[in-house]
């Protein structure tokens, strides 16, 4: 389950940091390389050089940190905020090779369907409905967490430290994705937002996740689907470690695949991409945990 650490500089490092640090390490190159075309290069750096100071901040105080609840607490803290900077540079990164896409994304559905799905789902609309799917959109943010903190405590540290990992890859595969492929979303085409001419009724969801929508998101962040990655990702997780959990999450993961497009926040394309990426970080992740483990067979520090 990656629990080998590799000592570099005093820092015990275990995969989930290779990861998160290797990422945004990357992204780092990138934007340095390819200044010249992102708007405030140096507060793209600046900002994630800060979220990498403070993460290994962290890290030294884990160390030398013993109850297992505050572990639990600051490394999971820790580490879901730095998937949301890898997200979030991604995002700042995704147009420094290409432009927007959404015209082939398009094109494509509306080759394989005749029709946009986006426009079609309409007809499903009804405000008990609508506030179910914003409800699954939101929840699956307190999700992380909660499943984080059922597998630490029932299946202990290194089991949480496989759920962690396997997040952190498909969080950093979604950000490569965003700067390969990078889609502004539907609400940002004009000609798709015409379309979509049927509203959106529910209740306090509908109104959370609408605000999320106008206060928070920004174009891009589309393809894969970040939401539908990440939702099947904690759906195995739950299906290795707690079963119960599985069953349990069914409908909202279901239904969280579903929301994606019925919300507009996603064409079908991104939910289906989001998917099949998700499951590609599954298939790897075991070889990735065996070649961590053989890299640091015999390494001063090593431990299992």
């Amino acid at each position: 389950m990656g629990s080998k650490r590799l000592s570099l500089a005093g820092l015990e490092l275990r995969l989930t940091d290779a990861v998160i640090l290797g990422g945004l390490g990357f992204f780092l190159f990138l934007a340095a390389v390819f200044n010249g075309r992102l708007d405030r290069p140096l507060a793209f750096i600046g900002r994630n050089l800060l979220a990498i100071v403070l993460y290994i901040l962290t890290l030294l105080i884990l160390r030398r940190l013993r109850p297992k609840v505050l572990r639990f607490l600051l490394r999971t803290a820790s580490v879901q905020l730095m998937y949301l900077q890898i997200f979030l540079a991604g995002r700042g990164l995704q147009l420094i090779f290409f432009n927007w896409n959404d015209d082939r994304v398009i094109a494509w559905e509306t080759a394989a369907f005749g029709l946009q799905p986006l426009v079609w789902i309409q007809k499903l609309y009804t405000p008990p409905l609508t506030e179910w799917m914003f409800f699954v959109y939101v929840v699956y943010i307190v999700i992380y967490p909660i499943l984080g903190a059922v597998i630490f405590f029932r299946r202990g540290e290194e089991a949480n430290e496989d759920y962690l990992f396997q997040l952190g890859l498909i969080n950093l595969v979604c950000g490569l994705g965003f700067i390969l492929f990078p889609v502004a979303g539907p609400m940002r085409l004009e000609k798709v937002r015409v379309l979509l001419t049927e509203p959106l009724r529910g209740g306090v969801f509908a109104s959370v996740a609408e605000y999320i929508r106008s206060h928070v998101h920004a174009a891009g962040g589309t393809i894969p689907s970040p939401h539908c990655a990440v939702a099947t990702v904690m759906w195995f997780m739950s299906l290795k470690y707690t079963r119960r959990g599985f069953w349990f999450l069914a409908p909202v993961i279901l239904s969280l695949y579903v929301s994606t497009v019925y919300g507009r926040f996603h064409y079908l394309s991104d939910m289906v991409i989001g998917i099949a990426a998700a499951v590609l970080v599954l298939l790897a992740a075991p070889a990735i945990t065996g070649a961590w483990s053989r890299l640091n067979d015999g390494r001063p520090g090593d431990t299992s």
